[in-house]
């Protein structure tokens, strides 16, 4: 299912239905629409992280997983605390550029939440992808690594 009001645009650069599309949710007929909060939520993490980034890097975001409802998340065995939903995180990539470049100028340059390099490999600076989250108010800075048998602090020395 598409999410509710599919045009609207969260910054100039990113839209709602980008933010909202879920494969798996059209698969299994799941209902990922935000209510109002998550649509804010989602609005100042395109102002604050997304694009700050897509300016400095000069390319396009490719978000792969943004606002997921609660029966979506369930689906993804996503954690229970997810801030994927309350629209506060989304994971991306920006084709050509390493996670960890990007994880490291966001690390310098902005105010966020969480960014995590999720899956990354020694031998493959495009493997995985990044985690970015921005929680208005209340952001931690912390920055994590998800490898297959948990996160770390920071992220991995092998850049």
């Amino acid at each position: 299912m598409d999410c509710l009001k599919c045009g609207m645009k969260l910054s100039p650069h990113f839209t709602l239905d980008e933010m909202c599309k879920s494969q798996l949710a059209v698969r299994n007929n799941i209902a990922n629409q935000p209510d109002a909060s998550a649509i804010a939520a989602m609005q100042r993490l395109a102002k604050a992280i997304l694009e700050p980034v897509r300016a400095h890097f000069g390319a396009p975001i490719i978000p792969s997983s943004g606002f997921r409802s609660a029966a979506l998340n369930k689906v993804l065995g996503g954690a229970h605390h997810s801030q994927h939903c309350k629209g506060e995180a989304v994971d991306f990539e920006i084709a050509g550029i390493p996670h960890v470049e990007i994880a490291l100028w966001i690390l310098r340059e902005l105010d966020f939440d969480q960014v995590i390099l999720e899956y990354p490999q020694a031998d493959c600076v495009r493997a995985g992808w990044l985690h970015v989250s921005y929680a208005h108010g209340r952001n931690r800075r912390e920055t994590l690594t998800k490898i297959h048998n948990g996160y770390f602090s920071g992220f991995p020395r092998f850049w």
